[in-house]
């Protein structure tokens, strides 16, 4: 049978739009852009912090048609675009923006699935069932709205699709400002011209997996049965990816988050053990607050260090399940006194933090030996966070943190979205411990 016969007759979906996938374009560029007109049609970085050596966690749509990627050098994008504007990154304006924008999207449609700061996954109703055009209306509808309410310079990418995956491929086919639907006629079709790598599941180690079995091209992938694909995996995840590009419905898996944790790039001058020390309490009191809010207990620390020439240092332990920062504190020294004396003096680069084996509250058994110390000690944690939360962040903080408190500032991770209001001041509190009497 001919390869593309095989790739047609392997189809045994019946592809219904079902998902809407929303990626904002170059969005921490773009709101910077929106919030400061100075900005507007220049190449813009967006950085963690004003610095030569730092790399750009942002570039605008400008600077990526210059050639810029993500990640480069400051120095590097000065070389390669001269007039390009740098600029301090400043999370809380973008976490600000998400918010709204989600706000505008559930206007439109409900939103199934944030699935980071700048993408949203949307739900649509049977009411679009096979109809791409009403599909592509919404999408329209979208936009301007956005454009309307949030500024023309927020711009987005739009893919629909049978499912998540098909519809987030979609997305990312025509940027920026994209909008393609993928519906049962255009599967494989539409999709044959893109590189394995352009769907998600597929890195470099998968690629070279499906480059062994003989798969180098979309066209091939889409020849391969679920069995040759769950063989290639090594696991149901391949079956999972066949029935997704086909327009499957078949669940993913939810994803696990069974830590909570900070780390942290150390500033040239900070670079020595007395600094490290410092910062790695700062990140543990920052993860022991989110512990507490999230409503876990964490069985575990686990502490690391990264020096130059690729060199890490880590180690770990384990206990009972608490949510005590001042027990958090006593491991994290106990861990720091146990490194290897090679590393003892020397220049770590990044310390990074993990409470480990979270607990769900509710599945959580108090100490038996010592329950008036535990409850003690919760409702000193709990006074801790209040007057962080109310007051802000470092208001009142343990002695280990000192001189360190203004480092590891409020970061936007890939995928979790921090919350102002707990790391760094909830304004519905109106800096009062206790809510105002009415009148």
């Amino acid at each position: 049978m001919r390869l593309a016969q095989r790739i047609f007759t392997a189809k045994v979906y019946r592809a219904v739009l079902r998902n809407l996938a929303l990626d904002f374009d170059s969005f921490f560029a773009s709101v910077e852009q929106q919030e400061r007109p100075e900005l507007r049609g220049r190449p813009v970085g967006v950085v963690p912090v004003m610095a030569e050596t730092t790399g750009c966690i942002a570039i605008s749509i400008e600077a990526k048609k210059l050639g810029l990627k993500r990640n480069v050098r400051v120095a590097e994008a000065r070389q390669l675009c001269p007039g390009i504007a740098i600029v301090e990154s400043r999370p809380e304006v973008y976490i600000a923006y998400h918010r709204r924008l989600k706000a505008i999207i559930e206007s439109c449609v409900p939103v199934k699935k944030v699935q980071s700061i700048d993408e949203l996954e949307c739900e649509l109703t049977r009411d679009f069932g096979a109809a791409p055009e009403r599909a592509r209306r919404l999408a329209l509808e979208i936009k301007a709205k956005i454009a309307r309410e949030a500024g023309e310079f927020v711009r987005c990418s739009i893919g629909i699709g049978p499912n998540w995956f098909l519809a987030k491929v979609a997305s990312d086919m025509e940027k920026p400002n994209g909008l393609v639907v993928i519906d049962d006629a255009d599967i494989p079709g539409k999709l044959l011209h893109l590189k394995l790598t352009d769907f998600c599941g597929i890195g470099e180690n998968m690629e070279t997996r499906l480059h062994r079995a003989g798969i180098e091209t979309v066209a091939k992938l889409y020849a391969a049965s679920a069995a040759q694909l769950r063989a290639i995996w090594g696991s149901v995840e391949g079956a999972r990816f066949h029935a997704w590009m086909n327009g499957g419905l078949q669940e993913r898996e939810p994803t696990q988050h069974n830590s909570i944790g900070h780390s942290h790039v150390l500033p040239p001058q900070g670079r020595n053990d007395a600094t490290a020390l410092a910062v790695l309490h700062r990140l543990l009191q920052k993860a022991a607050m989110r512990l507490r809010h999230s409503g876990h207990y964490a069985g575990g620390l686990h502490l690391s260090l990264r020096y130059r020439d690729d060199q890490d240092w880590s180690t770990d332990r384990r206990f009972n399940e608490t949510q005590d920062t001042l027990h958090f504190t006593h491991v994290l020294n106990e861990l720091w006194a146990s490194r290897s004396r090679a590393f003892h003096g020397g220049a770590p680069m990044q310390v990074g933090i993990l409470l480990t084996g979270l607990l769900e509250g509710a599945g959580h058994t108090g100490d038996l030996f010592e329950p008036e110390k535990e409850k003690n000690r919760a409702r000193l944690h709990s006074a801790v966070d209040t007057l962080n939360k109310t007051f802000g962040k470092n208001s009142v903080y343990f002695g280990g943190a000192h001189g360190a408190t203004d480092y590891a500032p409020m970061r936007i991770a890939f995928t979790r979205i921090p919350e102002p209001e707990l790391e760094e001041i909830d304004p519905s509190l109106q800096r009062r411990l206790r809510p105002k009497e009415k009148p």
